[in-house]
């Protein structure tokens, strides 16, 4: 008895066992593929909206190898540690702002039955360990002794507190009507009527993703006729790379979130098997709004950042959860 109880104690140990090395790679192949294709979109993209015709050379066709010359670089490139700074913060920051964003797409589902670990909370936890990100921004700035990488960190920890409120604020918008912050139970409440009702809150994620994630027009924090690059000023080589792979895994997580909690997450034409690919289709349409944006639109001061947050988007997000409360008891009352 004791010997068949072990043999299926070790049995389920073994199950478990495989099914968390598969969840586990499948995650870190999308960590490392899925943000170079947003860093290919954005140097293909910007290529053809400014006419820039550097990056379509690389590799004949399309230039599809540039981004394999941009990491042949930076391996090439020495490693360079400051003089004054502080080496072991100074080595450990890169790898503080870019492991948040791997630990975050373990909870963002991309098909009913397709995430790395579907917690009742994911949203909650997903949140969370997005803002963990800024530390290492801040060791960066910090340990660099340099005066413009301290500065950048400093508009960088500015930037997060005043924009994690409205983002938290709209992101309660879509739990409200959901029901539950599970990602994956968001994903299968969604209604087609949560487009209109949600629109304001879209786009106060959006802004505050992207001030969050330091990037056109908000990307004062390495305004490079400023402060030459902010937190990433002395910064060389692969640590530099890791600092860029951070920004595009950001936008993935960024664009994860959007998917699953504003445009119904796997959700479109054909069988069910299709979900992850509309998930991945989504999330690369708003990489391109990403991309575009940095096109687009110059740098905001400041100041004018901070106001448009404090005077702007956090007003218009009380409102908005206001709203969809009025709503959800409409809906609760079976109006809809």
């Amino acid at each position: 008895m004791n010997a068949l109880h072990y043999a299926a104690a070790g049995g389920v140990l073994h199950s478990f066992g495989f099914l968390l090395a598969v969840k586990l790679i499948g995650v870190l192949l999308v960590f490392l593929t899925v943000p170079l294709a947003v860093g290919m979109l954005e140097h293909k993209g910007m290529a053809h909206m400014q006419a820039r015709l550097g990056p379509m050379y690389a590799g004949g066709f399309h230039g599809w190898a540039q981004l394999v010359a941009d990491g042949i670089k930076f391996v090439q490139k020495e490693d360079v540690v400051p003089d004054n700074a502080d080496p072991w913060v100074f080595k450990l920051a890169p790898a503080v702002s870019l492991l948040p964003a791997m630990f975050v797409l373990v909870v963002i589902p991309v098909g009913p039955h397709v995430v790395g670990e579907p917690l009742d909370i994911g949203l909650f936890y997903a949140l969370a360990i997005s803002s963990v990100s800024v530390i290492g921004m801040l060791m960066a700035a910090w340990s660099s002794a340099n005066k413009f990488s301290l500065l950048g960190g400093i508009r960088g920890a500015a930037q997060l507190i005043a924009y994690e409120l409205p983002l938290i604020l709209s992101a309660v918008s879509v739990v409200i009507l959901a029901g539950t912050l599970s990602l994956t139970g968001i994903a299968h409440a969604w209604r087609w009527w949560w487009l209109p009702a949600l629109a304001p809150a879209v786009f106060i994620f959006f802004t505050s993703s992207l001030a969050e994630l330091n990037r056109p027009p908000f990307d004062m924090p390495v305004a490079d006729s400023e402060i030459i690059f902010g937190h990433m000023t002395e910064y060389t080589g692969l640590r530099f790379a890791l600092f860029l792979l951070t920004e595009y895994a950001g936008i993935v997580v960024a664009a994860g979130l959007m998917t699953v909690m504003f445009f119904g997450g796997w959700r479109g034409p054909g069988p069910t098997a299709l979900g992850p690919m509309w998930t991945l289709a989504k999330v690369f349409a708003i990489a391109f709004v990403v991309v575009w944006l940095r096109a687009t639109y110059p740098r905001l001061r400041e100041d004018q950042l901070q106001k448009f947050c404090w005077k702007a988007l956090i007003p218009l997000a009380l409102v908005q959860v206001l709203a969809v409360a009025a709503l959800k008891v409409y809906v609760m009352h079976g109006n809809l």
